[in-house]
């Protein structure tokens, strides 16, 4: 396994280091935080295009507690 940490600009993927790797490889690709950047000496938060991140759906959605059930017109399939 090797990890290489890189910067989405909502396009494009830039590694922050060389990738010393030949061939083609299965990759995970995992969004840590929102880079920031020193705007006018403050520092800002980058806005990513979806403001969707890990989370950010809580206390948003509701699940049924009887989710998991079996449906009752799936009944005879499942005998």
């Amino acid at each position: 396994m090797y990890a290489v940490k890189a910067i989405y600009d909502g396009v494009n993927f830039k590694p922050k280091q060389p990738i010393s790797v030949k061939g083609q490889y299965e990759v995970v690709i995992t969004f840590l935080e929102p880079v920031t950047e020193m705007v006018a000496g403050k520092e800002q938060t980058k806005k990513h295009p979806r403001s969707a991140f890990i989370g950010s759906w809580k206390d948003k959605i509701w699940m049924s507690d009887d989710f998991n059930e079996p449906l009752d017109e799936m009944k005879e399939y499942m005998e």
